[in-house]
């Protein structure tokens, strides 16, 4: 739970060089996915925030949605796949349990000089990734990495199960990482994990505990699950005084963040957290009623649509703050 504070004496700091999203064709209403789970859309619509979400195209997997993300990122970085040297995948919906599906996203794009992997933090998967991207930067001068979250939820949700078929959506946000002027770039970040209540969001059957059979598929093991009211317990419990400890370790006024860019669990939910951060000079950006909860990819996805908005500006501050299975929660603060 320690709190590390980034760069060495010496070399540059490591910072956002471009961002790029991508969400699917599709768009899925409430009344889409409500009709299956037996509720409406003024419903969804009252308890979640939640408009809209895209659902990706039978031919698309998460390796396809995160290889144009991080294409985008990569055009508005002004480089291409040669300049990169990590690519992180962050996604708990791999295209398939192995290979990694970051190996995958190399070949789409072409970046064979770059170590690839996968990251599994659930819906902090890419804060995670950034903190790990950046500490594979640190004293690699001239070094670049590709940090992307990828999810396509919708194809392990239940549809009669209105706890978690309303909320999700698919899509993919991406960053490229780099050496960016003293003073700028990811300050600290701060990675939590605890398993003690990991059962709270999860898939039951496909792995080595308990191998999808027939008998499990016929079960719904195959499923995501979450326990909604917990999981909105434990965020309200821990979250904010996570993010207050994480500020005074990092020698940060609140008054100083300028924009906050949460992980899009729930409309209401973020109304609550952004009402308990205690940051009050910060825009709370939101893609949730458009997009809903895109997992891994909410965060870079939120913060692709500020950037092209020309929403936040050179030398501001931001706070990016992911929370998800595990329960995991990662923060990072940037200076832009």
């Amino acid at each position: 739970m320690r709190t590390v504070i980034t760069g060495r004496a010496g070399s540059a700091p490591a910072g956002i060089l471009g961002t790029g999203s991508y969400l699917p064709e599709r768009e899925v209403g409430n009344d889409d996915v409500g009709r299956p789970a037996g509720v409406d859309h003024e419903w969804i619509l009252g308890r979640t925030g939640i408009r809209t979400r895209r659902w990706a195209a039978p031919t698309e997997a998460t390796s396809d949605l995160a290889a144009t993300a991080g294409s985008r990122a990569l055009e508005q970085a002004g480089l291409t796949a040669a300049d990169i040297d990590l690519i992180v995948v962050a996604t708990s919906t791999p295209d398939h349990p192995q290979p990694p599906t970051a190996t995958l996203v190399q070949a789409k794009l072409g970046a064979t000089g770059a170590t690839a992997f996968d990251l599994n933090a659930v819906c902090s998967g890419f804060v995670f990734a950034l903190g790990t991207a950046e500490r594979f930067l640190a004293g690699r001068e001239g070094s670049r990495a590709l940090v992307i979250g990828a999810d396509v939820y919708s194809r392990i949700l239940n549809p009669a199960d209105r706890r978690t078929t309303i909320l999700f959506g698919d899509g993919a946000g991406a960053v490229v990482a780099g050496a960016v002027p003293h003073g700028s770039g990811v300050l600290a970040h701060r990675l939590i994990s605890n398993g003690d209540h990991a059962d709270l969001i999860g898939v039951p059957g496909g792995g080595s505990r308990a191998p999808l059979t027939v008998d499990a598929i016929t079960a719904g093991d195959q499923y995501f699950t979450m326990k909604g009211r917990a999981v909105r317990d434990y965020v309200a419990t821990h979250v904010p005084g996570l993010v207050r400890q994480f500020l005074a370790d990092s020698g940060v006024d609140p008054a100083q963040v300028r924009h906050v860019v949460p992980h899009q669990a729930n409309g209401r939910m973020l109304d609550d957290l952004a009402a308990d951060l205690g940051l009050p000079q910060a825009i709370v950006h939101r893609t949730v009623d458009r997009f809903g909860n895109t997992g891994a990819a909410s965060v870079p996805i939120t913060l692709d649509a500020a950037v092209r908005a020309g929403q936040i500006e050179r030398g501001e501050l931001v706070l990016l703050v992911a929370f998800g299975g595990g329960m995991a929660v990662g923060m990072s603060l940037v200076r832009w």
